[in-house]
């Protein structure tokens, strides 16, 4: 598409130009978006200790660093597949409304 716009006429070559554009826009993006993620990964960790219960640290790992599912960890802990799901839920909203601002 690009190369036929470059034979064509000016409004091909404005396509080209708009299309360049955006894709320096987008190594921009890339690069706020690295420092943003590398404070994530450093604040992360800090908001998991400080912000949750021991039990909610319990179940987040057991489930994102462990790859249990729902009903293996409710099974593992005598609790209700529920009661996993809301503390998971809460772990998340806690930690996103935490982390959100680190940003």
């Amino acid at each position: 598409e690009i190369a036929q716009c470059l034979v064509g006429s000016e409004m091909c070559i404005e396509t080209a130009l708009d299309i360049a554009s955006l894709q320096l826009w987008q190594q921009g993006q890339q690069e706020d978006n690295r420092q943003q993620i590398r404070r994530l990964l450093v604040n992360l960790p800090l908001a998991v200790e400080e912000e949750l219960t021991p039990r909610q640290r319990q179940l987040l790992r057991m489930h994102f660093t462990q790859g249990k599912r729902v009903t293996d960890i409710a099974q593992e802990l005598g609790i209700s597949k529920s009661t996993v799901s809301r503390t998971l839920a809460r772990c998340t909203q806690r930690l996103y409304r935490t982390l959100r601002y680190s940003l």
